[in-house]
């Protein structure tokens, strides 16, 4: 996909999770993005350290299979229960190492930075943000919160990617013009 002699490229987008993993393909040149695949990545009962496993393999497999350029990753800022924050720590880095070791370059967003870029606002909530993802995506219908966060991390990436010719990233949805 290209627009206008834009390079498209190929951004996988991941909501990480203990329990439950958005992901989600998609390729943008800046200033247009096509869905391409994302789904949720379900880990199951086993012992800790084997769900990790199971992590970093299904996040390796999703990269060998749509061979992203680029990971765009929520950061994570905070968490009530310190075991909580710490399992999803030890989750995202499965999911940085997954990436690292293919060689995908890893890029970080705080998730109010994610909401504004795709909602136009940094307080908004899981309902807007499923909202918009399937309007900017033109999906057929509305995906899974954790689908939708995925995809939400990408669209910021592909917004922040400074592809819009040549003018650099914008902060939101709202602050595009062609």
């Amino acid at each position: 996909m290209s627009g206008r002699g834009r390079e498209s490229r190929r951004i996988l987008g991941i909501d990480p999770g203990s329990r439950i993993t958005g992901y989600a393909v998609i390729d943008s040149d800046g200033q247009r993005s096509q869905h391409r695949a994302s789904g949720c990545i379900r880990i199951g009962a086993e012992p800790w350290p084997d769900r990790l496993g199971n992590l970093f393999r299904a996040v390796s497999a999703v990269v060998e299979q749509y061979a992203p350029a680029d990971l765009a990753v929520e950061q994570v800022f905070f968490a009530r229960d310190p075991s909580a924050a710490l399992k999803l720590g030890q989750a995202r880095g499965a999911i940085l190492c997954a990436a690292l070791q293919a060689g995908v370059a890893v890029y970080e967003y705080s998730a109010r930075a994610v909401k504004l870029a795709v909602v136009g606002t940094g307080g908004a909530d899981k309902a807007q943000v499923q909202h918009m993802v399937r309007v900017l995506l033109a999906l057929a219908e509305e995906p899974a919160e954790d689908e939708a966060d995925a995809l939400a991390a990408a669209i910021c990436h592909a917004h922040s990617l400074g592809a819009l010719g040549g003018r650099g990233a914008v902060a939101s949805w709202r602050d595009w013009s062609p």
